[in-house]
């Protein structure tokens, strides 16, 4: 029952966390649409290499990660440089599509299951993400972390990466075929804007937690 409990857990944490339209499905889209399932998979393997250690260190290290202020204060500064970074590519990468070209056209050179690994060691925000859930499963009881059962979490969540990330990739491309505001205007135009005001949300998560005046004197 508890590898069952882990598994499920596991599973339905990283399935709903792989279902928001973020940087990695919308490449995702790009190597399904223009490669086919085979390299869209190898794709989403090269992510959950990555998914997974970092699933389990935050897992064994969650106390000790929470502990360390500096640490996740830099990982959240980060992330403002980091949605800025996207929307930028994003919308050259738009603009550069309807001429005919783009920046994502050189990588889908590369072996997908390496793309994969080279984004997700980008994506750092994935940190405080498993380092959240995780604190929350262990504290709530929810998760049994004693021995081998830890790895059937982690197993739990590499399946459920795989089968969130396929499943709105799938569901991108057949809409994107149906509907022509997607092609048009999804890369251009919507996505820039979504992680433009991702940065600006972050910087203000950041300012409240880091730099208010509140904050500085509970400190």
């Amino acid at each position: 029952m508890k590898i069952l409990k882990n598994i499920a857990i596991g599973f339905t944490v990283s399935f709903l966390g792989s279902l928001p339209l973020g940087f990695l499905n919308v490449v995702g889209l790009e190597v399904y649409s223009t490669l086919g399932l085979q390299a869209v998979s190898w794709f989403i393997l090269g992510i959950i290499a990555i998914e997974c250690i970092v699933a389990y260190y935050t897992l064994i290290f969650a106390n000790e990660l929470v502990q360390n202020k500096k640490l996740m204060k830099w990982i959240d500064i980060f992330g403002i440089f980091f949605f800025l970074a996207i929307a930028v590519v994003f919308y050259e990468q738009g603009e550069a599509t309807q001429e005919g070209g783009g920046y994502l056209q050189g990588y889908l050179n590369w072996p997908m299951f390496w793309f994969g690994v080279f984004l997700n060691c980008l994506n750092f925000l994935q940190i405080p993400f498993w380092l959240a859930w995780n604190l929350y499963f262990i504290n709530g009881k929810f998760i049994v972390t004693d021995k081998a059962l830890k790895f059937y979490y982690v197993g739990g969540t590499m399946v459920g990466v795989y089968v969130g990330m396929l499943s709105i990739i799938y569901f991108l491309d057949k809409i994107s075929k149906q509907i022509a505001f997607v092609t048009e205007y999804l890369l251009p135009i919507v996505l820039p804007i979504f992680f433009l005001v991702m940065a600006v949300y972050q910087s203000y998560k950041v300012y409240q937690k880091y730099f208010s005046n509140k904050n500085q004197l509970e400190a």
